[in-house]
């Protein structure tokens, strides 16, 4: 039987303080809302009990920020993506920012799993004066518990309607892409994050940000397979490929917290969740 779930996550702010209010259908909900840098800035946490998806399986979220609210959204585990036996598995993002507001999208990992039938889009529409700041992880298998992903499929869309899209698709069985010197090159982690604005980026601004990120990315272990560029005045990406997610999402942080200084005058206020 097919899970469908569902959850609206709405942000304003009301007397200085950013308020969540959310509905949800399903087991998708938001576990906690936590004030750990003061009440500019709310982090939840977003649970799924069933621990991942299958073939039929629809995650469907729905998350708007309005006047100068600031959200963050995290999750305590990986978003799994497991064995399909035909069915495509889909979770769909949809954020909404108006006016000032700014939100962080700091999932961890998403694991694809040996014959998954796998989908994750990531859709973003911004006023002109909004901000975004997240990441994208995914892990295809489980090389070093010798579960391998070589069947099976991924899909991944990350779009800024009219600005920005990324998709594309990972055949397991697609020896060059998988590892071919002009694919993953036997990389298993692929991570990105990302910084849109809903106008054009001051250049100065964006120059400060791409320094920092390669600044970055040339001190990491995994400088060879990094690189930061930005696609569109309105977009800077730093993406990366790693044997596993931990090199990754470290590098990852890392650039995470300088952006946040550099581009929003805040230091990295680690969510609570991921030091548990």
């Amino acid at each position: 039987m097919a899970w469908h779930a569902s959850l609206q996550l709405d942000y304003a702010l009301r007397a200085g303080r950013t308020v969540a209010q959310f509905r949800h259908d399903g087991p998708l909900r938001v576990l906690q809302s936590l004030y750990p840098e003061g009440d500019a800035v709310c982090h939840s946490v977003l649970v799924h009990p069933p621990g991942g998806l299958v073939g039929g399986d629809t995650l469907d979220l729905r998350i708007t920020a309005s006047d100068a609210s600031h959200g963050l959204i995290t999750t305590p585990g990986a978003t799994r993506f497991y064995r399909s036996s035909g069915e495509p598995a889909l979770q769909r993002t949809h954020i909404t920012l108006t006016e000032q507001a700014r939100l962080e999208w700091l999932p961890l990992e998403t694991i694809c799993y040996n014959n998954c039938l796998a989908e994750n889009h990531l859709t973003l529409d911004l006023a002109p004066q909004a901000e975004f700041l997240g990441w994208d992880v995914t892990a295809l298998g489980l090389p070093h518990a010798h579960q391998p992903f070589d069947q099976g499929s991924f899909l991944q869309h990350i779009e800024v309607p009219g600005v920005w899209l990324e998709r594309g698709r990972i055949q397991a069985d697609d020896h060059r892409l998988m590892n071919g010197p002009l694919g993953l090159a036997g990389h298993r982690c692929l991570a990105s994050i990302f910084f849109v604005a809903g106008s054009r980026i001051e250049r100065a601004r964006r120059q400060g940000a791409l320094d920092l990120a390669r600044a970055v990315i040339e001190a990491h272990d995994l400088r060879h397979t990094a690189g930061a560029t930005s696609p569109d005045g309105q977009v800077i990406v730093v993406r990366v490929l790693a044997p596993m997610v931990e090199p990754a999402m470290d590098l990852l942080r890392r650039v995470w917290a300088g952006w946040r200084q550099h581009l929003w005058t805040l230091s990295a206020a680690s969510p609570r969740i991921w030091s548990t």
